[in-house]
């Protein structure tokens, strides 16, 4: 695969260069063996196999497309992930594998989509050096592409700078959309655990598992493991903080998402919608169904989740199972039930940003806010005919209700029921916008060139950054590996990042690539009355 992103600036300043050299001599060891020569120095014996990876442009070790489960078709198309089959001899793992199925929802995942496949559950490890002497802390990442699309691989993660900062990271796909959450009453019937529906997030417990069982083959800590991702990414790693395997990582990392955005239903529910879905697929009743649905074409079964929905977006997700969630993810948190571990939490400035006219901006949030649609509309200067108020870092004010409600005031109400839970919480606020499309804002992903170091001049990310960039990403990897590595970002280098407590702070990163730690809460209007919303629609059921 071509490469085309920018390595960050090794040259950042003398400090990181000092940096560097002391990283790599503190890592620095012999390769496998004394006997094993240059072409076998990336070999290494998993579980279920021997593994050849590729020496990583600047040090370390890539190890591309490894088998973390069997592929998931014929009878395994909605089925819980199996072990990998072992195999004889050494295994290429030198290109990533195929994005899991998708339909093409854009251009942010056309890539993908034209060349996916249901053969798909496979990681990928890359090593900062080759080998440490020393276990390193494991970063364990979570797509975005709100679970319907998107992929673990890509130039963002092979040729960025974050494992430089001393971590191993670890990225994945999983099944997506009808493939990942497709439920269906003959599918609990057969289940061991009698569920279905959550195949994504079993995936990304096997996943995990396979991190906790291999990684110190590659010189990672089993011991000191990260669950981080973006978008659908941290929404997930927010409902594994709560799932089955929620005792089995120790730190996490949310990006532009929670477990809060919409309301997960109970099994007997997505079962129903999975019934309705089927009957669009012409499916038999009785024991012909899943024989049926299995034997479909993965092309048949894409093409009717996308048009069972005017949106191109299938209307099926998690749901509460008994087995992988045992409960509501919301009340989990809100009872401070969920992993006790330490938490870094955030969102961007706009996100995903909106068109709404005023006229449908009212009435959203009249359908929205029910009872306390008075005070909402009056909040944001819609009350009486008004126009709202243009924030010169939150947008429009159709811009700003999409990301309190959406982002901002979810991942802030995640970090006080973390806190009041006597957990570690750091919260941050991302404002910088993509070079040479400030217009825009901080928009959704916009901080992904900078937590792992990869900058690109085309593309959804592309755009024209410069040495301030790369400075404000040193200076965000170093937070980022540092909260890997001890579950608390500070370094005496940097500004100090105050733990959220009863103050709510949180660090910002600014327009102008600095660091600076707030004074105060983020927008403690609009969040507190988000979460007056937010109770008032648990009560409620919704």
């Amino acid at each position: 695969m071509a490469r085309q992103i920018c390595r960050l600036l090794p040259h950042v300043s003398i400090a990181v260069v000092v940096a560097s050299w002391a990283l790599a001599g503190a890592l620095k060891a012999p390769m496998l063996c004394a006997q094993d020569d240059a072409d076998n120095a990336v070999v290494v014996r998993t579980t279920d196999g021997l593994i050849r990876g590729i020496p990583r442009p600047g040090g370390g070790a890539e190890f591309l497309g490894i088998p973390y489960a069997q592929p998931p078709v014929g009878r395994l198309r909605w089925h819980e992930p199996e072990p990998p089959r072992s195999w004889d001899g050494i295994r290429d793992t030198r290109e990533f594998a195929s994005a899991c199925a998708q339909p093409v929802l854009g251009e942010w995942n056309r890539r993908d989509a034209e060349t996916s496949s249901e053969d798909c559950l496979y990681l990928n490890v890359i090593t900062p050096i080759w080998r440490p002497r020393r276990p390193l802390p494991v970063f364990l990442w979570i797509h975005g592409g709100a679970n319907v699309g998107g992929s673990g691989a890509g130039d963002l993660f092979a040729t960025g700078t974050l494992p430089d900062h001393g971590v191993i990271l670890v990225t994945f796909n999983y099944r997506l959309g009808v493939f990942g959450f497709f439920a269906h009453p003959a599918l609990t019937q057969e289940a061991e655990h009698h569920e279905s529906g959550n195949y994504a997030l079993m995936d990304q417990i096997a996943a995990l598992h396979w991190v906790i069982e291999n990684i110190s083959r590659f010189g990672g800590d089993p011991k000191n493991i990260t669950v981080g991702g973006q978008s659908a990414g941290a929404e997930d790693t927010g409902l594994l903080m709560t799932s089955r395997a929620k005792g089995w990582f120790h730190k996490a990392i949310a990006e532009s998402g929670t477990p809060l955005l919409v309301k997960i239903p109970p099994l007997s529910a997505a079962e129903a919608a999975g019934e309705a879905f089927a009957v669009t697929l012409h499916t038999p009743a009785g024991d012909a169904a899943l024989p049926y649905l299995r034997g479909l074409s993965t092309q048949v079964i894409l093409q009717a989740a996308v048009a069972a929905d005017p949106r191109h977006h299938p209307q099926i997700g998690p749901d509460i199972d008994g087995w992988v969630l045992p409960q509501a993810p919301a009340a989990v948190f809100a009872a401070g039930q969920e992993s006790p571990i330490p938490l870094l939490i955030g969102s961007n400035t706009i996100e995903s940003g909106s068109t709404d006219t005023l006229d449908s901006l009212r009435a959203a949030i009249k359908k929205y806010a029910g009872g306390l649609a008075p005070q909402a509309l009056q909040l944001y200067g819609l009350a009486n005919g008004g126009a709202g108020m243009r924030d010169p870092l939150y947008g429009s004010v159709a811009d700003q209700w999409s990301a309190d409600t959406r982002f901002r005031c979810p991942a802030t109400t995640l970090a006080q029921w973390h806190t009041e839970a006597k957990h570690p919480v750091y919260v941050y606020q991302f404002d910088r916008a993509i070079p040479g499309h400030e217009a825009q804002g901080a928009r959704h992903s916009g901080e992904l060139p900078y937590v792992f170091g990869a900058f690109s001049r085309g593309g959804g990310l592309g755009g024209n950054y410069s040495r301030a960039d790369s400075h404000l990403a040193f200076r965000m990897q170093t937070y980022w590996s540092n909260f890997m590595k001890t579950g608390n970002p500070n370094v005496s280098s940097l500004p100090r990042w105050p733990e959220f407590n009863g103050m709510q702070q949180y660090m910002e990163f600014t327009e102008d690539c600095r660091a600076e730690a707030s004074h105060g809460p983020q927008r403690p209007a609009q969040c507190g009355l988000y979460r007056q919303m937010l109770a008032q629609r648990m009560k409620q059921g919704q």
